[in-house]
């Protein structure tokens, strides 16, 4: 029973460590197999090599790009803060909901950057959950109806503010 306590976590180790290479589209190597002789490794490794090979990078409806907006990108409902630069954005219209991200940069405080899109969701309905950081990291979400979020999270160094804000809406609203 010692040994079966001792491979579970190995094999467990090893469907991680091909679920984050399949995420990564990359593919497995023989050094992330576990060091065993034992058959009882064999499945997990086997399972781990299928997944990896098997599993789609991204939905194949999610358009994304860096360094600028995608096509098709919902900027009125995310509209880019005035002087911002766009890292990468992604979005899939044809999820329900549908789904856009944008991370970019701009040489701002934290506090511009929260109130930029807080005046923005709120003009369009969006309401402001309590909250204001998640740690140290300024994070703010914000709800409208029933499914509708929105999440925007903003890290500062040097005076230029990092932040990532993530959408989950009607497919009508991501115009």
């Amino acid at each position: 029973m010692t040994v079966f306590g001792n491979l579970k976590p190995a094999g467990l180790a090893t469907l991680a460590a091909g679920a984050a290479l399949a995420l990564a589209a990359c593919s497995p190597t023989p050094s992330q197999a576990p060091q065993s002789s034992s058959s009882a490794s064999t499945p997990a490794t086997s399972q781990a090599t299928i997944t990896a090979s098997a599993s789609p990078s991204a939905s194949p409806n999610t358009s994304a790009t860096v360094g600028a907006v995608v096509e098709g990108f919902p900027q009125q409902l995310l509209p880019l803060m005035p002087g911002a630069t766009v890292v990468s954005s992604s979005f899939d219209k044809a999820s329900a909901p549908a789904t856009a991200a944008l991370v970019a940069t701009v040489t701002a405080p934290t506090a511009a950057v929260v109130d930029f899109y807080t005046a923005s969701l709120e003009a369009q309905g969006f309401k402001a959950v309590p909250g204001e950081a998640v740690g140290a990291v300024a994070s703010k979400d914000f709800v409208r109806g029933d499914n509708e979020t929105v999440n925007l999270s903003v890290v500062e160094a040097a005076g230029v503010a990092t932040f990532t804000i993530g959408a989950n809406v009607a497919a009508e609203s991501a115009k």
